[in-house]
């Protein structure tokens, strides 16, 4: 439980911090005065859209889902007939390209609002092809732990391996159908658009979060949140 309370406090966190960030939180009707223009308040006045902030609920969503699932899992450990399944070295590999692709899609976030669109359509290029090679790099992670005997229904650490492997490659998935169809319109523009900055902002924003809950789940599989965990409940009490 107190793993669940801890990551949902970060959400929360992280969300009224963009909120704040974003002038939703501003109660107009108590301020007083002209609104100075962009360029001298040095902020965007323009509210958040919708589409966005629609983002940030489902992702609000997901990662109760997935801290819901870390707190079975640690709850799980306790039981006499869990053993700890090994890590398979693919794993760092697959981290290593799931980061790349993440930095790939800020490094596009960038380009896209300088309008820069020579070195934006290579970015999300980058990025798509390095997700996708993390997925395939999952599959062949499975591959490696079923020729080596620990199959699903053989230990629960395996089965809450698989298991969380596999949504977490779901999100993935479904980030990369969004993530190609705004390569697409990448190339079909020939400058950027406000529509585009948005897309490529929102897939930055959701290959930002997936990849923190990857680190989440490798170092839990790994045997480093153990520790974590037993600070955390430490500061609790």
């Amino acid at each position: 439980m107190s793993v669940t309370l801890i990551f949902l406090a970060l959400i929360g966190a992280i969300i009224v911090w963009w909120l704040a960030g974003q002038r939703l939180t501003s109660k107009p009707w108590l301020e007083t005065g002209s609104i100075p223009p962009p360029d001298i308040a040095g902020a965007d006045p323009r509210p958040a859209p919708a589409v966005k902030i629609g983002l940030f609920v489902f992702l609000g969503v997901v990662g109760a889902v997935f801290s819901l699932s870390v707190s079975a899992y640690f709850m799980r450990m306790a039981s006499a007939d869990w053993w700890a399944t090994p890590v398979p070295r693919l794993l760092w590999i697959n981290t290593a390209a799931l980061a790349s692709s993440s930095a790939a899609l800020e490094w596009a976030k960038s380009q896209a609002r300088h309008e820069r669109m020579e070195r934006l359509r290579p970015a999300l290029v980058a990025a798509f092809v390095l997700a996708g090679f993390f997925l395939v790099g999952q599959i062949q992670a499975w591959r490696e732990l079923a020729a080596a005997g620990y199959v699903l229904a053989d230990n629960p650490a395996n089965s809450f391996f698989y298991m969380l492997t596999g949504l977490h490659g779901l999100h993935i998935l479904g980030g990369l159908a969004v993530l190609a169809h705004t390569t697409l319109k990448a190339f079909t523009s020939e400058a950027t658009t406000e529509r585009l900055n948005l897309s490529v902002d929102l897939s930055a924003i959701y290959s930002h979060f997936m990849l923190a809950v990857w680190l989440i789940l490798f170092a839990l599989f790994a045997g480093w949140a153990n520790d974590f965990v037993d600070l955390c409940r430490t500061l609790l009490n």
